[in-house]
This record gives C-alpha cells, sequence and structure tokens, in this order.
C-alpha cells in the first residue's frame, strides 16, 4: 500500500505559504503557512505538520483498538480520543491521548490495557520518536 500527500510552498518561510492535497481527496488544497502553523491558535485559517501528525495518530490508534478490543471479544459502542501534541523549542515533544470508550461489559482495568496495548502496537506510534501516553475512561 502507497498513499500519496502533495505540499506545495511558495515564498520565503516567514512570509510564504502552501497547501496540502491529499490522494483520496479528504483534503485538497489545505492552507498551511507560517502563521497558520504557530500564530493560529484556533485552527481556522489552516492545518500545520504538527496538526496532521496528531490527526494521522488518533486516527490509527481508535482504529487499532477497535481490533485489539474485538480479539478481546468485545465490541465498542464508541471510541472517543483527543490527541493532544505539545511542541516546544521547534520539536514534538509528546502527544497524550485522552481516550473515554463506551465498551459493554469490560472493566476498566482491562480497557486501560487494552487501549495501551493498541497504543503500543498502532503503525503509526511506532513511526513517532516521542513519548505517547493514553488516558482511558469509560462512560
Amino acid at each position: 500500500m502507497k498513499r500519496i500527500v502533495n505540499a506545495v510552498w511558495k515564498g520565503g518561510g516567514m512570509d510564504g505559504d502552501g497547501v496540502f492535497s491529499s490522494q483520496s481527496g479528504a483534503f485538497s488544497n489545505m492552507p498551511y503557512s507560517f502563521k497558520t502553523r504557530f500564530k493560529n491558535d484556533d485552527g481556522k485559517l489552516g492545518t500545520n505538520p504538527e496538526e496532521l501528525i496528531a490527526a494521522a495518530l488518533v486516527g490509527c490508534f481508535n482504529m487499532k483498538l477497535s481490533f485489539v478490543l474485538n480479539e478481546a471479544n468485545f465490541n465498542p459502542d464508541l471510541l472517543d480520543t483527543e490527541a493532544i501534541l505539545s511542541f516546544e523549542d521547534g520539536k514534538i515533544i509528546s502527544i497524550d491521548l485522552d481516550l473515554k470508550g463506551k465498551v459493554p461489559k469490560i472493566s476498566k482495568e482491562v480497557f486501560i490495557e487494552l487501549a495501551n496495548d493498541a497504543k503500543n502496537n498502532c503503525p503509526i506510534s511506532g513511526a513517532l520518536n516521542f513519548p505517547i501516553s493514553v488516558n482511558a475512561d469509560l462512560v
């Protein structure tokens, strides 16, 4: 399997801007710039590479967890995970996953154990070189 994402950049680092487009069409000409990366706290002006990394991890994690739960004979009704990426001094230092799950007939202890298994074994986690934590709770 191969997936293609294209990035086009025009101009200098501080005053330039660019767009991301994906093979799937999930995003097309999504704007990014210095401002969207470092000065746009509400995210309304466009995305940035760090946001895309967090999105890739949280999506992979939820999907992996659904498989891990199925393998343990649980069927999740809901997996709602927020990824909080911390970026300091020009590098990503961590991502914290805040998971709320609705899974019939599972104990909190087993849910936490399986969530950590999913975190440690999703393909995106293995590609990242910084700490990833998961805080799991049942709703």
